[in-house]
């Protein structure tokens, strides 16, 4: 496998950058929340070439002799370079699998990733919170949105009661149904737009403001940019929410939308190791699980770590 040069998370420790050159790892690690340079890092000061000794007199009778070759071989550390040699991107060139690749050596399972040094939130909690937060929004359905799905019933109800009717009365007749009402199909487009709304008005000033809606502030969940520990924004909230809510336009086409969330909804469990559902990777966000102090959450102090959109490929 060929993998173009880049910052990448390395193999062995997780918790680090390093610049990949196409055929190994060059350069000293970054902290994995911290964003890289541009391009590669600055090659390593080679070390100066030992100075030949100068004479000396001999030792005085009962001082120690100088350090000298043992079994044939130089004393000082030994390199895989000859002497005076060293990789031409400087000492200590560290080696290892590429970027993507699984680490031989890795000692158990590797750390999970604390942006900001926060934990990440479990799938659990998050699941939890939006599951609050759905509550909430059909109270808001209910009293803003309930007279037109009130109509909207009326319109469809023909058919069904013609359908069950028939099973019934054991009717086998093949008439056709009779069609929905002439407003059902604009009732509907109206319930969407509404919904999606309401949603929009619900969720993005409040995570625009403080990264939590009412669900994730009584889980203890917070989403946060990944470059630093700051407020979202409504550009970044609106790119997050948009992801997952904007498909409920989509829910006029045979449930199109809704297979759009569901799988938004479940690429939080197949994402490692920063679990990122797909409108989290959008706005470039990550959700964290807040200290609580007292039985509430508390923030701190925010960090001016920043990190780079990419990861292992």
């Amino acid at each position: 496998m060929s993998v173009q040069p880049g910052w990448y998370v390395d193999p062995a420790d997780p918790s680090t950058r390093r610049w990949w050159d196409g055929e190994g790892w060059i350069g000293a690690p970054v902290p994995v929340d911290v964003t890289p340079p541009e391009g590669p890092p600055p090659p390593e000061p080679a070390p100066e070439p030992a100075r030949p000794a100068s004479p000396a007199a001999p030792p005085a009778t009962g001082a120690p002799a100088p350090p000298g070759p043992v079994g044939g071989h130089p004393a000082g550390p030994v390199t895989p370079y000859g002497p005076g040699q060293v990789h031409p991107h400087g000492a200590g060139h560290p080696q290892g699998p590429p970027p993507g690749w699984p680490y031989p050596t890795w000692p158990g399972r590797p750390p999970a990733p604390r942006p900001h040094g926060l934990p990440l939130a479990g799938y659990g909690a998050r699941l939890i919170a939006r599951l609050i937060d759905f509550g909430v929004l059909l109270l808001l359905n209910v009293l803003v949105n309930g007279w037109f799905v009130w109509r909207f019933a009326l319109e469809i109800a023909p058919p069904f009661q013609e359908y069950w009717r028939r099973v019934n009365a054991r009717d086998l007749s093949t008439e056709p149904l009779p069609a929905a009402g002439a407003q059902s199909g604009s009732l509907l487009v109206a319930i969407l737009l509404i919904a999606t709304a309401l949603w929009y008005a619900y969720e993005v000033p409040s995570m625009a403001a403080s990264g939590q809606t009412f669900g994730k502030r009584l889980m203890g969940v917070r989403a946060v940019p990944l470059e630093a520990d700051q407020p979202l924004g409504f550009g970044r909230a609106t790119r997050r929410w948009s992801t997952l809510g904007l498909p409920t336009l989509l829910w006029y086409c045979c449930g199109f939308g809704l297979l759009l969330q569901f799988v938004d909804a479940v690429s939080a469990l197949f994402d490692h190791p920063m679990r990122q559902a797909l409108h989290d990777r959008r706005a470039q966000t990550v959700v964290v699980q807040m200290p609580r102090t007292g039985g509430t959450a508390t923030r701190p102090a925010p960090h001016d770590r920043a990190d780079s959109p990419g990861d292992t490929p």
